[in-house]
């Protein structure tokens, strides 16, 4: 009796082996899903944009306009996703039509998330010079999702959906006036000796004097907003500009360590020369919206959003960057204002040199003041304050960490960082953060993303 139990027990579980391995193998591998879900992809994909424009880099208005149209993209395939909730930045943004994508599942999944990291990917390197450094990085994650069980169908529908889409916005970049600008006139110097020159140590030409001729995004020309005349050029030493210039080189006599660390961690000058002897080259660092896209993806984590809201966010943050580029640039070829470096080796001590080396363009307005202040008026707008972050953006380029309450706190201390760094005058710091504040408004005004608010959607999946 006892041994005839025994085979039954066996034989039992015989069968139920049996039945479990045929369900397996009925049953697809999703963990795939799971893949998509560990990691913030977007966030990684802006990273990796990052690196790849660091090596072969590009000046700061140029940056810019590589981060924005990646974004748009992945933002535009979120909108597919979630219609319910996101609006189109096509049809709003100037220039743009409604992009012409007929999703038609006929029943199947399509996995939006891999859409829009395919048409990240795609737009990101067509726009940068080691296009297959990008190609490579995207190949290593989809064979990751691949091995994690993708079926190759729903694959594909992802990779066609992000595809379309991709090449959608890329016809539309194309009419923004890149292109043409390549082939336009280099700058050339003026004889009067308040105008900006090229610094030491390369004596670059100016960066994109013509950026004012790139198609903007919201602003209704790149001249909307022109700031607050600079003081007249002098060199009377009673004079307001003499005054400017001898507060630049005192704080830069007298600077503490405090203030060094500040200056040094909002450098972000792609265009840094070390001269050894008679060799010179370059150091590569970030640009002042790469930055600022670092944050966004930090702050992307920080409050734990979904990939369609941190593709809103990079979306949002790189057209406030994008915009306070081409208003900023319009100002410095306009005024095309004398760096402190020149006026006072010229003045007042032809020995001096400033904390950080000076960038190859004119001095008025700051640049970081300006899209720091539109780029923290952005993530403010859309993720609130007070929000503690910890910027650790530049860490993989040598640099430490530095601690915020809120994006308005860190775009203060990168507007004064200019200061201490000697390369620019308080009035260029000052009204610079007064352009970048009434650009912000005016995006602020006219962009529309949500028809419900993000306090409403940060929870969902």
């Amino acid at each position: 009796m006892i041994a005839r139990v025994k085979r039954n027990q066996n034989g039992l579980w015989v069968g139920l082996l049996a039945s479990m391995l045929t369900w397996m193998a009925c049953t697809p591998d999703e963990s795939y899903k799971e893949v998509l879900q560990e990691s913030f992809f977007l966030v990684d994909a802006n990273e990796q944009l990052t690196e790849v424009m660091v090596h072969d880099i590009f000046s700061p208005p140029v940056a810019s306009r590589i981060y924005t149209y990646p974004a748009i993209a992945a933002y535009e395939v979120a909108v597919l996703a979630e219609p319910d909730t996101y609006v189109s930045l096509m049809g709003q943004l100037n220039g743009s039509e409604a992009l012409n994508i007929s999703v038609d599942t006929d029943g199947q999944p399509i996995n939006y998330q891999m859409a829009a990291l395919t048409a990240y990917y795609r737009v990101a390197s067509k726009l940068v010079f080691s296009e297959q450094d990008i190609i490579d990085r995207r190949d290593a994650l989809f064979q990751r999702v691949k091995d994690a069980g993708m079926p190759a169908a729903e694959f594909a529908r992802a990779v066609d959906l992000g595809e379309s889409v991709a090449e959608q916005i890329l016809a539309y970049a194309a009419q923004d006036n890149y292109h043409e600008s390549r082939s336009f006139e280099k700058y050339t110097i003026r004889d009067d000796l308040g105008s900006w020159r090229p610094t030491p140590p390369a004596y670059m030409e100016g960066i994109e004097p013509h950026w004012n001729k790139i198609r903007t995004f919201f602003l209704d020309s790149a001249n909307q907003f022109v700031p607050e005349p600079p003081p007249p050029f002098d060199t009377l030493p009673e004079s307001r500009f003499f005054q400017d210039a001898k507060e630049v080189m005192d704080a830069g006599n007298q600077l503490n360590d405090f203030q060094e660390e500040i200056a040094y961690f909002w450098d972000c000058n792609p265009y840094k020369m070390n001269v050894k002897g008679h060799v010179m080259y370059a150091e590569k660092k970030i640009t002042p919206g790469g930055h600022w896209m670092g944050i966004t993806g930090i702050a992307s984590k920080a409050k734990n959003l979904n990939w369609r809201q941190t593709a809103e966010a990079m979306a949002v943050a790189s057209i406030y960057l994008f915009d306070a580029f081409i208003s900023c640039w319009d100002e410095k070829y306009r005024s095309v204002l004398i760096r402190p470096e020149t006026y006072i080796n010229r003045y007042m001590d032809e020995e001096w040199t400033p904390l950080l080396q000076t960038p190859p363009f004119p001095e008025y307005t700051s640049g970081h003041s300006v899209i720091s202040t539109a780029a923290s008026q952005a993530l403010t707008g859309l993720l609130g304050e007070p929000f503690y972050f910890l910027d650790s953006t530049e860490v993989k380029y040598g640099l430490g960490t530095r601690e915020f309450n809120s994006f308005r706190e860190a775009a203060e201390e990168a507007a004064i960082s200019r200061f201490y760094g000697g390369i620019h005058y308080l009035p260029a710091i000052t009204n610079g953060v007064d352009q970048g504040r009434a650009v912000a408004s005016w995006i602020e005004g006219r962009i529309r993303t949500r028809k419900i608010s993000l306090a409403e959607t940060v929870t969902r999946p």
